[in-house]
């Protein structure tokens, strides 16, 4: 069995300022709108980067999920972890033996959603999805969420994948090792696990912020291009990092 990171997703106050950086920044487009999500009382927008997917959301009326996540955290900030595998029954079976509890779950022709609660993995959104049908377990295949053709608005002249996810801890060693038996995954000495096309790296809270996706590295074909829009919109945060929606984007 395989797993792969396929989505990343911000939370934000506002998504229409967010959404604007981001784009000007990474040299993305915006793929799709999902309109599912005003059922949970927000609005979104999802990006390619390279085969992947980053999503941020952002609430359109109070007291939802997103909107406390925004407080819990103080403020934009990572949100999920979203992987993809290729055979989502042994996935759920493996969760249901650990006792860990689902946020969401649903199954529609072609795509199977598994949301795990973070109180029962610690760290951040863990969520284990598979696509099904034509071509669904290629590496640019179709991918629900998505929308129908993502792939046309894919643009990699700045960046071309994102590459792992770091996950801050109260105990990175007790939430790696949660995830690693989640995964069925070894855990390293240095508290990461290898997925087939990123990592998960867990680390100590060392920004004044809670538990949380607090940064991605992504494959950056032009760091240059990158930093130089980020200095215009003040997201600038390093020699070869940006900060967007509260989180630290390290070009690799």
């Amino acid at each position: 069995m395989w797993l792969r990171l396929r989505q990343i997703a911000f939370v934000a106050e506002k998504l229409e300022p967010v959404e604007k950086d981001i784009c000007d920044v990474l040299g993305v487009e915006v793929c799709y709108r999902d309109p599912g999500v005003a059922h949970f009382g927000l609005e979104n927008a999802l990006f390619p980067v390279g085969n992947q997917l980053l999503e941020v959301v952002a609430p359109t009326r109070d007291m939802t999920a997103g909107g406390r996540y925004l407080e819990r955290r103080g403020g934009n900030g990572g949100y999920m972890v979203i992987t993809q595998c290729d055979d989502h029954a042994p996935r759920r079976a493996r969760v249901e033996a650990l006792g860990i509890r689902l946020v969401s779950d649903f199954e529609t022709e072609e795509f199977r959603n598994m949301q795990l609660h973070p109180k029962d993995t610690g760290g951040s959104f863990f969520e284990i999805d598979e696509q099904v049908g034509e071509g669904a377990h290629d590496p640019d295949g179709p991918w629900e969420p998505a929308g129908p053709d993502w792939q046309r608005a894919r643009h990699t002249e700045r960046v071309t994948g994102i590459v792992a996810a770091e996950i801050q801890c109260d105990d990175p060693a007790a939430v790696a090792g949660r995830w690693g038996e989640i995964a069925e995954l070894p855990v390293t000495r240095d508290l990461t696990i290898a997925l087939d096309n990123a990592s998960l790296r867990f680390v100590p809270c060392t920004d004044g912020r809670p538990e949380g996706l607090g940064g991605i590295d992504v494959g950056c074909t032009d760091p240059t291009a990158v930093l130089e829009a980020a200095e215009k919109v003040g997201a600038r945060s390093g020699d070869r990092q940006v900060t967007l929606c509260g989180v630290r984007i390290n070009l690799v």
